[in-house]
């Protein structure tokens, strides 16, 4: 796993909006109209920045999939994180969702512990490298990663699928939340 440089940018935010162009959790605060995989790129690019900015970016060694690992605790509101976030709404996800996007981040925050997590947000294969080990191996040093930081991983997931690839690597789902389709909350034990 090698942290992502700003060339990369690209190459990431087109690996995570074909691994999740077809995800309830995603498509919940992406408008379905004609911008729709633009949306969802643009939301991409919100979570690439921010996590660029108060976390880590990483791509696997072979360049076929990524994370993003964001620290809460680490936030600020800054001229920059709030541009960002204008961005988003103009461009992803629309005025009609903000009230939807904050509800969701609040329901789902109030799940955290107040110490430090290492929160992944973000980890996708390109498509056509998918079920071959990319995924496993970033996985594999993202667990690590977090044990040296001595921080538990947290995350989401609305794929139902993806809960058994999780438990391997020692993570399980510790509640879940309706917003008109079902979001699991995982973290490792």
């Amino acid at each position: 796993m090698i942290e992502a440089k700003s060339e990369d940018k690209g190459l990431i935010i087109d690996i995570l909006t074909e691994s999740f162009k077809d995800n309830q959790s995603v498509n919940y605060l992406i408008p379905a109209d004609g911008r729709r995989l633009n949306r969802i790129r643009a939301l991409m690019d919100y979570s690439y920045e921010t996590c660029k900015l108060f976390g880590k970016v990483y791509l696997s060694d072979d360049r076929k999939g990524c994370a993003l690992v964001s620290f809460p605790e680490r936030k600020k509101t800054t001229l920059k994180s709030l541009w960002l976030e204008v961005t988003l709404i103009l461009n992803g996800i629309g005025f009609g969702n903000i009230s939807k996007a904050i509800n969701r981040e609040k329901a789902i925050s109030k799940n955290y512990p107040s110490t430090p997590i290492y929160y992944l947000w973000f980890i996708g294969v390109q498509p056509d490298s998918q079920n071959s080990g990319v995924g496993k191996r970033l996985m594999d040093e993202i667990v690590a990663e977090s044990e040296r930081l001595k921080r538990p991983i947290y995350l989401e997931t609305s794929t139902v699928k993806n809960i058994p690839w999780y438990k391997k690597f020692g993570l399980n789902v510790y509640n879940q939340l309706d917003f008109g389709y079902t979001l699991f909350l995982i973290k490792n034990d």
